[in-house]
C-alpha cells in the first residue's frame, strides 16, 4: 500500500484538489440558487430570456 502511495502521490494530490474545487462550484451554485441570484451573473434588463428565468 505504502508503495502505492509512494509511486502515485502527484495523482492522489491532484484529484484532491480538482475534487476541492468541483465541491466549491457546486457549493457556490447552490448557494446562489438559494439566495434568488441569477446563474447568468448579469441584470435582466436586456435579457430575451428574463421571462423565462423570473416565473411567478
Amino acid at each position: 500500500m505504502l508503495a502505492f502511495l509512494q509511486s502515485n502521490y502527484v495523482t492522489i494530490i491532484t484529484l484532491i484538489v480538482v475534487l476541492a474545487l468541483v465541491g466549491f462550484a457546486l457549493f457556490s451554485i447552490i448557494k446562489n440558487k438559494k439566495a434568488g441570484k441569477s446563474s447568468c451573473g448579469c441584470n435582466c434588463k436586456g435579457c430575451p430570456n428574463a421571462q423565462y428565468c423570473h416565473r411567478n
